[in-house]
């Protein structure tokens, strides 16, 4: 699956080292959190908490139409003109100019858009998955907002989106939509055995309920993560449960490994951006860490992946 010979590996996956955003990426990650707890406020629940997420556009990323009672709304997240779009079916819409401010400025400027299109929405009003939790309303901490990194991130979101199709349409199962978790802002596409699994023992900063549910069902989870201060943008790729002799399968390319920490399979951003092929590599890796989840798990992979290939593939 080459690059175009129109594009490059440097404009097609930009340079996004972790160092470079790390306080923005930060502050995007409790904005997205904001708004994908309206979401999850005015969705109903489904299973392994795929009506919480949100997904990638050619501008950024929306909630999708969302209803409040009759009433049609959307958020979107522009990361070209960087602002954040509230809109409905009557036509409304609501501006927020993205830059600079505590993440209690962006509650309250979301929350009073919503009480003007006459759509209030009541969250829970504090951060998962994030150490030592500040309510949104009570943070009144100076944020930054790189428009620059952050337009970087959402491009490198758009191409895995295009990526993870290719592998998505390679299972036949069931196999959950390419969206973006803004729990840890991360996007994600996760294929299942069909089997149930052991009852998940929970991760941190996130109610037992919720990763019961994530879960219920055996998995073979493949995604990207921006990062974390000290840790680099990178792929990852894990089984739950983790099936015996899994971490020790052979996988490619060979930039990529098993990371004890993480307990998970991880290939660098960086080292896929800079390999000859980067599309190719990593459909690799997703490709062979799949593998190594359902052979060693078992699974039926001849009644679960496509017997053709599917357009994009290669």
């Amino acid at each position: 699956m080459a690059l175009d010979s129109n594009s490059t590996s440097a404009n097609v996956w930009p340079e996004l080292a972790q160092s470079a955003w790390s306080d923005s990426c930060v502050t995007l990650q409790l904005w997205t959190q904001v708004v994908g707890k309206i979401r999850l406020a005015l969705t109903p629940a489904q299973n392994h908490t795929w009506s919480v997420a949100l997904y990638p556009t050619a501008r950024g990323l929306t909630t999708s139409p969302m209803w409040h009672d009759t009433r049609v709304l959307q958020i979107d997240f522009d990361f070209i003109d960087h602002k954040l779009i509230l809109l409905t079916n009557e036509g409304d819409t609501r501006h927020i100019a993205l830059g600079p401010m505590s993440v209690a400025s962006f509650y309250g400027r979301v929350m009073e858009a919503l009480e003007s299109l006459g759509m209030p929405v009541r969250i829970w009003p504090t951060p998962v998955e994030v150490a030592k939790p500040v309510p949104f309303d009570q943070d009144l901490a100076p944020r930054a907002y790189d428009p620059e990194y952050v337009a970087r991130f959402w491009q490198v979101l758009l191409q895995t989106t295009r990526v993870f199709n290719v592998f998505r349409a390679r299972f036949i199962g069931k196999v959950s939509p390419v969206h973006l978790f803004w729990g840890a802002l991360d996007l994600a596409c996760t294929r299942f055995s069909g089997r149930t699994a052991p009852q998940h023992p929970g991760v941190p900063g996130l109610a037992d309920r919720v990763t019961r549910d994530a879960y219920s069902h055996e998995v073979s989870s493949c995604g990207f993560w921006p990062g974390a201060p000290g840790i680099e943008p990178l792929f990852y790729s894990y089984a739950y449960p983790s099936p015996e002799g899994f971490k020790d399968a052979p996988i490619q390319p060979a930039e990529a490994r098993f990371d004890t920490t993480l307990g998970e399979f991880v290939f660098p951003y960086e080292a896929m951006r800079q390999s000859a092929d980067p599309d190719a590599a990593l459909l690799q890796f997703l490709q062979s860490t799949y593998e190594a989840a359902a052979d060693t798990a078992h699974w039926d992979r001849q009644a679960l992946e496509s017997p053709v290939p599917r357009k994009g593939d290669s």
